[in-house]
Formats: structure tokens, sequence, C-alpha cells
């Protein structure tokens, strides 16, 4: 065995650092020398001349062993577990406990899950049916015509009578829809990206949703006009007040103009929808029709049915279902949801501002394509 007296010490500290550690080393190695023989016999030397080893090591560094160079028993248990997981030794494991903070809750890092748990968001589907188009400038203009001639039955070498033809415009203009979000630059780095990832879902579905809600009652004034809001459109009485008639679905179908009626869709939302299911006719038919056929919409009356959150429910006089030829509803995109981060407005509060805005617009161009069913009031 190699004499453990050959041992140099090399340290760059002073020699008081070095001559403790040499005291050290001499007193060590007088007394495994006294009891080497019966220490040879008795167990193996390995583990002994490993602990020199690093007794030597630690006293050539810089430092020469200072004692705030030895690891914590927490902070040693915590690699350990970062290597090894759930296979390290049971005696490191029990040096972290999470729960207190001196064992080892300091050093365990918190945690941001890839998991987001969000709310449902509903909106009205009328994008889906309605004639959508983009546009270049601030708004679009149909040009219409809001009268006939006038012919008359005339005799024989009777002169004709004059007739003119009105024309006018029907604009729809584009309104502005936006918002802005003011996120942590420290979310945003220590979520990898997931948490502005959810920032732009949340505008996007905040966006649709007032968009859709617009379509059907909006006032028409910094807003699209709604479907629902209309002042031109006529109804059909449903005569109760909260208990729906079949009859009056039948009515309110057939009292639009073939053209328009046979290019129809309901809509309602899905209360009423749940209520008319239920309808036969005097026949003990279901009003209602599931879709036979993957891709194709279920049927009232034989026209097909939307769902729209935004409609009202059966009371009284509410109009809580319309029917229509959804291709006279005219919608103009002029800016899709555009997106502007601005990292440096706040940049001081370690702050990042996302600027969201949209530009839509909606309006019906043919009131007499539509027909709602009116409740009676109580």
């Amino acid at each position: 065995m190699k004499d453990f007296q050959d041992f140099e010490i090399k340290s760059d500290e002073d020699d008081n650092a070095n001559g403790i550690v040499i005291k050290a080393l001499d007193d060590l190695t007088k007394t495994v020398n006294d009891r080497f023989e019966e220490v040879e016999k008795k167990s193996d030397t390995t583990k002994i001349v490993e602990r020199l080893d690093k007794i030597e090591a630690k006293a050539n560094r810089a430092g020469g062993g200072k004692a705030e160079d030895d690891p914590s028993d927490e902070r040693k248990a915590f690699g350990t577990y970062l290597r090894l997981g759930a296979n390290a030794p049971a005696d490191e494991i029990k040096a972290l406990t999470v729960s207190n903070d001196e064992q080892g809750g300091y050093l365990a890092p918190a945690e941001m899950s890839t998991e987001f748990i969000r709310n449902l968001v509903e909106f009205s589907p009328v994008r889906s049916v309605a004639s959508v188009r983009n546009i270049a400038s601030s708004s679009v203009k149909y040009p219409k015509r809001t009268g006939i001639t006038n012919a008359q039955w005339e005799g024989e070498t009777e002169d004709s009578t004059e007739s003119t033809v009105t024309f006018g415009q029907l604009e729809v203009p584009a309104h502005k829809l936006m918002t802005y979000v003011d996120i942590s630059n420290e979310l945003l780095a220590d979520s990898g990206g997931t948490a502005e990832a959810e920032v732009r879902a949340a505008l996007a579905e905040d966006f649709g949703q007032k968009e859709g809600s617009a379509f059907v009652n909006g006032t028409g004034v910094g807003q699209p006009e709604g479907l629902m809001t209309h002042a031109e459109i006529d109804h059909t009485l449903n005569g109760h007040a909260t208990v729906l008639a079949p009859d009056q679905l039948v009515k309110l179908m057939y009292a639009m103009p073939a053209a328009y009626r046979n290019s129809g869709t309901w809509m309602m939302n899905g209360t009423t929808l749940g209520i008319v299911r239920t309808l036969k006719d005097g026949d003990g038919r279901y009003l209602w029709q599931p879709s036979f056929q993957a891709g194709q919409p279920e049927t009232i009356l034989g026209r097909p049915v939307i769902e729209a959150v935004d409609m009202p429910d059966l009371e009284s006089g509410s109009f809580p279902i319309l029917y229509g030829d959804f291709s006279a509803y005219r919608i103009v995109d002029r800016l899709a949801m555009s997106l502007l981060v601005n990292p440096y407005l706040l940049a001081t509060k370690g702050v990042t501002r996302i600027h969201a805005t949209r530009r839509v617009g909606g309006r019906i161009t043919q009131a007499a394509r539509f027909r709602k069913l009116k409740m009676a009031t109580s």
C-alpha cells in the first residue's frame, strides 16, 4: 500500500490553510498506519483510498477545500434525483423535502404546465351561410333598383304611357373591432411560447364571438347591422306567449315568395331547437328530420337549420325563430384579425402589449328574403 506520508499538498491558499490540511492528513495517516493490518483483514481498503484521494483533490483546488465549497445534503440529493429519478437511493431522497423550503423546497423549481384550461366559447355561425366577400376600401356600395316600370293596357292606336325606373345605393361599411392585452415578459419566457399562443387563441375566440353576436343583433351604428334588428323584416304571429305551435312554422315558411322559400334556412338557439324537435304535424310526423348523409345538415320542414346562440328564447314578445335566404345578408371583410406585438411600450415594467384589430361589416340587402316568428305578448 502507498505510504500516505508521500502525498504532497499543493494549494494556492496561504500557509495557514495548508497547515490545517497537512495536520489533518498527518493525523489520519498515523491512525491508518497504526491500524492498517487490522483493517486490511476485516474489510476492503478501496473505500479508504477513494476517500483520501478526494481529500487530496479538494486540498489541491483553489480555496483549499473551504466549507462553503461542499454541497449541502439537499443539493446533492436534488442532483441525484435529477439524474436517477425514482431510482435514486432512499438515503438521498429523504434529504429532499419540497414541503420544507430549507430542506430542498428552494431548490425545486416551479413548473408551468403546458395544458391550459379553457372555457367553451360559443358564437353564432351566420358567416357559414351568409354571402361573404373581401373589400379593399372602407365600405362597398351596391346599386339598388327601388321600383319597376308601370305598363298599362292600351287599346288599338292608343299611345303607350311613359314609365320611370328608380335606382338607389346600398352601402355596407366595415366597422372596427379592437382591443389589447398586456402580458408579463416572465410569463412569455417561462411558458416557452405557450402563453402567447393562448393569448392569440383567446383573441380569435373573442373576435369570433363578438362579430357573430353583431351579425344577429347588431345595431348598425359603429357595428354590423344584425338580422334581428332590421325594421323591414315581416313576421308571423305564433299566437301563444311561450308554447310553440307547429302550424305557425308552416304558415311562416309559406308566407314567403316561393323563390326565396325554396332556398331558405332556419335559425334559432339550442333551447328552441330542442323544443322544435318534439313538434309533429297533423299526421304525427316530426317537423325536424336528422341528416341522413355525412356533411348534410338536419332539416325542419325539409329546409336546413343552424343553431345560433345569440337568438332569443321562447318568451313573451320575443322573435325566437328566423327563416330566410341568408345569401341576402352581406358580410364584408376589410381586414382579418391583425396582431401587433409591442415589447417596447412597457419594457421598463417587463410587460409586452399585444394589439388586435379587425374590420368587418354586415347588412341585409333584401329584407323580403327573411321572415321572423313572433311570440304573442302575454
